[in-house]
């Protein structure tokens, strides 16, 4: 086993480590991003409606949700190498399963455990950083962790299209294997071991039911309520979620290493930093989200040429995340984010305001604006909600940074549903304007942190 280090790794070792990271991260983002392209082609061999086959992407969604906390948790009980390692093996045996899925129903189930492998991965993949980097390069650790993430997105329609190209859609979840197992051999070598855990934690299987119920709850009834259900159901969803939410929360207020760290809340700038990340999320998710289907249904732009124009934002974060991880060694993150964030709230009100008919060059300046605000601030926010909290409590900090992003994104995927049913006409101008609402709210957010001193290693 990989002996641990207290302040980082020697670099031969460290290179080996964040190359196990990169790999696990990589087919984890790519898997919600091919599956969304291939739906229509999916649905139609396994002969079932394009409603029903949303199941294929929300399942995956909802089970990392349920699950990531409680995988963080696990993470500073018995150490982040394991956690990341069971994810890897559970991500690459069910991805093989998603490949011979015969049905929709065997194709769901199959995608419900690959969530589970990818949550895991997901869970502790910073806290890991912050220990494979010393604490003066831990910023460029992160800003790494950033540009994987966005390339791996950027990608994603890209190589799914071309796997469909010249295979069937099975080959999109094969391909998960090989590069599962080659991210398992590369940590079992090189990733090492976390041995600073609290002494006194222990797992807690209730609260882990609770946490399942409560952020499921918060999703189904969200998205219900922006399809249109029943608001008899929404409002019984609402109810048992403010019910089992609040006894959830004060549960974990009594314990010394809660699942869901609401303690860290008390860390000024720990919470500053969620809420920013939070509405960040949602934001983009409301652009990204809307954006195909004005370029598409409005503009009348193909979905080659759709893809294509949708390309400069995630590319815009992979040049800038690594510029903004060193920055942030430098500069305080409040006032880094904040300026990252206002950008990226002009680059929204900006595109809301498109003339009529515009050219690729109107649309394509504005993507590479937002893609700059967005990465300008990510890094360093991640940089501290991880440094933030104390080292033992890494697991737990990793895992609030992952939720707070996928609920961001639910949230604004919601929204963009809510949208097209109050404002059909004009649904994603509308998107794009409370998009950049709440990247100029987080802007606000961010700038508040200036005043809190910088994070310090605990």
């Amino acid at each position: 086993m990989t002996r641990s280090c207290s302040d980082g790794l020697p670099v031969p070792q460290r290179y080996g480590a964040i190359l196990a990271i990169a790999l696990g991260i990589t087919v984890s983002v790519l898997d919600g991003a091919i599956a969304n392209v291939a739906l229509p082609t999916i649905a139609r061999d396994l002969q079932a409606s394009p409603a029903s086959s949303i199941w294929v992407v929300n399942a995956y969604q909802l089970a990392i949700v349920v699950s990531l906390l409680s995988l963080a948790s696990l993470g500073d009980l018995i150490g982040y190498r394991r956690i990341y390692q069971a994810g890897l093996l559970v991500f690459s045996i069910t991805s093989l399963f998603c490949a011979l899925s015969d049905s929709l129903v065997t194709l769901t189930i199959a995608r419900v455990l690959q969530g589970f492998g990818a949550a895991a991965i997901m869970s502790v993949n910073t806290a890991l950083i912050r220990i494979i980097y010393p604490q003066r390069f831990l910023g460029r650790g992160i800003g790494i962790n950033s540009l994987i993430v966005a390339s791996a997105s950027a990608a994603g329609p890209t190589i799914a299209a071309a796997i469909l190209s010249v295979a069937s859609w099975q080959w999109l979840f094969a391909i998960n294997v090989p590069i599962g197992i080659v991210a398992l051999l590369l940590g079992m070598k090189f990733l090492p071991a976390n041995h600073q855990k609290s002494t006194n934690q222990r797992f807690d299987p209730i609260s882990a039911v609770m946490n399942a119920l409560t952020f499921g709850l918060f999703i189904t009834a969200i998205s219900g309520f922006a399809q249109g259900q029943s608001l008899l159901l929404i409002a019984s969803e609402m109810i048992a979620l403010l019910v089992i939410g609040f006894f959830f929360v004060r549960r974990q207020l009594r314990q010394e290493s809660p699942l869901l760290p609401v303690d860290l809340l008390r860390i000024p700038i720990f919470a500053l930093s969620m809420g920013t990340s939070i509405c960040s999320f949602t934001a983009q998710m409301l652009a990204m989200v809307s954006l195909p289907f004005f370029l598409q249904s409005v503009l009348g732009r193909d979905e080659v040429a759709t893809g294509l124009l949708l390309t400069p934002w995630p590319l815009a974060i992979i040049v800038i995340a690594p510029v903004a991880g060193r920055l942030v060694e430098h500069i305080h993150a409040g006032l880094l984010g904040g300026i990252g964030l206002a950008v990226f709230a002009l680059g929204l009100f900006l595109l809301a305001m498109l003339p009529h008919n515009p050219t690729d060059i109107d649309i394509i300046w504005r993507m590479v604006l937002c893609g700059i605000g967005f990465g300008l601030f990510q890094s360093p926010n991640n940089h501290t909600i991880i440094s933030a909290a104390p080292r033992h409590r890494s697991g737990g900090a990793s895992g609030m940074l992952g939720t707070a992003r996928l609920m961001g994104q639910t949230t604004g995927a919601a929204l963009v549903a809510l949208m097209f049913n109050l404002f059909p006409s004009n649904a994603t101008h509308v998107s794009l304007i409370l998009a950049g609402t709440f990247a100029s709210v987080a802007a606000v957010v961010s700038c508040l942190r200036i005043a809190q001193t910088r994070p310090t290693p605990l």
